[in-house]
């Protein structure tokens, strides 16, 4: 499943998230006005490169690239792996929210280029004079401008189904920060493990269901979610949770009425999604009020558990995920 937080529903749960029409001023001069020499300027290219395998074909870049550019998915997982990038696209302000103080320092540091509809200023983004761009967002978007991006710098590019572990290592590769990804590697593995060891029998034995809401979502609306964080709890975890058949859509992108929040209690588990202090998120609350969802034997036993989900695609926030699960396992202990 690709890298993408949960943030749309139906076929915009991808594309919204950097879609459509990019902003194509006028470059200017794409040369280094100041005599040095950057890589994908005409002026020449750095004295290092090494080459990277990317969805735009095999790119040439900067063996240690010091001016880096991240459009669209590409900000918060090169940001989380240590990179300090010189523009950003913007974010929604409940990522920002979530971000650990040190790394929304680096965000706050950055000039902004672009919206976080899709809209990038390519004069302004050439102001910066990068020697590398890292950019993930829709084929669409690429027709339209990537040989002008490509003129400005060294652009890798991601679509947007990459899987996520994929995508972090790569973009660890291309900003030259694989030090922080092998640690956040290793501590992913060291978590996946142990949570799977001492709530084997839960994990082996529990018929789990994921359901969130969104502030997308229509009211009186919600969803069973099987990609972005459950997608990890089942695919890595083992969770027993319910998800599409192959080949067809995630069962997220169907909006469920309230009328049917009493299905749920066919599942032994329910999680649903909280903030960083453990509260329903807001979008969620919602679902919780109704009479349906107190009266659920699940809800009333202590079987529904919130868990927190900063993230989805980079280690970093995967790691508190696991944390926040860890924390929810052990509370279902003696109520099953």
């Amino acid at each position: 499943m690709s890298s993408l937080l949960v943030t749309r529903r139906g076929t915009a749960f991808a594309a919204a998230l950097m879609s459509a029409s990019l902003l194509l001023t006028a470059c200017g001069g794409d040369s280094d006005d100041t005599g040095g020499k950057t890589a994908g300027t005409p002026g020449g290219k750095a004295a290092e490169t090494r080459s990277v395998k990317a969805e735009n074909g095999t790119v040439e870049i900067p063996a240690a690239p010091r001016r880096i550019v991240t459009i669209g998915n590409t900000n918060l997982p090169f940001i989380d792996l240590g990179g300090k990038p010189v523009g950003v696209t913007e974010v929604s302000d409940a990522e920002l929210g979530v971000l650990p103080k040190e790394q929304k320092t680096a965000y706050e540091a950055a000039e902004v280029v672009g919206s976080s509809g899709g809209d990038v200023d390519l004069e302004k983004l050439a102001a910066l004079k990068p020697d590398l761009i890292l950019v993930q967002f829709h084929a669409n978007d690429w027709d339209k401008v990537g040989k002008r991006l490509e003129s400005i710098a060294p652009t890798v590019l991601w679509g947007l189904d990459t899987e996520w572990k994929a995508f972090a290592g790569e973009i660890a590769e291309a900003g030259n920060v694989t030090d922080e990804l092998g640690r956040q590697k290793a501590e992913f593995e060291k978590k996946v493990a142990r949570i799977k060891k001492t709530y084997r029998t839960t994990v082996d034995d529990t018929k789990f269901v994921d359901v969130s809401r969104g502030d997308w979502s229509d009211p009186g609306t919600f969803y069973i979610a099987d990609i972005g964080c459950s997608e990890i709890a089942r695919d890595d975890i083992g969770l027993d949770l319910p998800a599409a058949a192959e080949g067809k859509d995630p069962l997220a992108y169907e909006s469920l009425p309230f009328e049917r929040i009493g299905e749920l209690s066919t599942y032994d588990v329910i999680t649903y999604p909280v903030d960083a202090e453990g509260r329903p998120t807001e979008p969620f609350v919602p679902v919780t009020r109704t009479n349906t969802w107190k009266a659920l034997p699940t809800v009333s036993s202590g079987r529904a558990v919130g868990v927190f989900c900063p993230g989805n695609n980079s280690y970093g926030p995967v790691n508190r995920y696991l944390d926040s699960l860890d924390g929810a396992l052990a509370a279902l202990a003696g109520k099953l």
